[in-house]
């Protein structure tokens, strides 16, 4: 059975760092990648490792935090520093294998368009909390 367990979330004050780890157990994946869900929003993609080693940042978080992969623990990482407010919500790992088109809730898209890379697999979550 594929699974994917997050950890590391937490309350913090604006300013301060966070790591989240993901786990996938039971298949290998192509790419992992972390979202977010805000209260009240939908969920966006943050930052994504690819097959190839490749990353890419949503532009709000560029510079802040950095996503690392450890391919033979099937481990990814969310190093998130500088924490403000607005990155409060609650993170989920994700773990896929294909590249293609899908409709506009499926997957994480480097740009805008009906071309992502899918998610199989999700984790359920983990809340992160930044308070001003």
């Amino acid at each position: 059975q594929v699974q994917l367990a997050e950890s590391g979330g937490g309350s913090v004050q604006a300013g301060g760092s966070l790591r989240l780890s993901c786990s996938a157990s039971g298949y290998t994946y192509s790419h992992m990648a972390w979202f977010r869900q805000a209260p009240g929003k939908e969920r966006e993609g943050v930052a994504i490792i690819k097959g190839d080693g490749s990353i890419y940042y949503r532009d709000s978080v560029k510079g802040r935090f950095t996503i690392s992969r450890d391919n033979a623990k099937q481990t990814v990482y969310l190093q998130m520093d500088s924490l403000s407010a607005d990155d409060t919500a609650t993170y989920f790992c994700a773990a896929g294998l294909q590249y293609g088109m899908y409709p506009p809730d499926r997957g994480f898209r480097l740009e805008p368009g009906p071309w992502a890379y899918n998610m199989d697999s999700w984790g359920n979550g983990t809340a992160v909390t930044v308070s001003p």
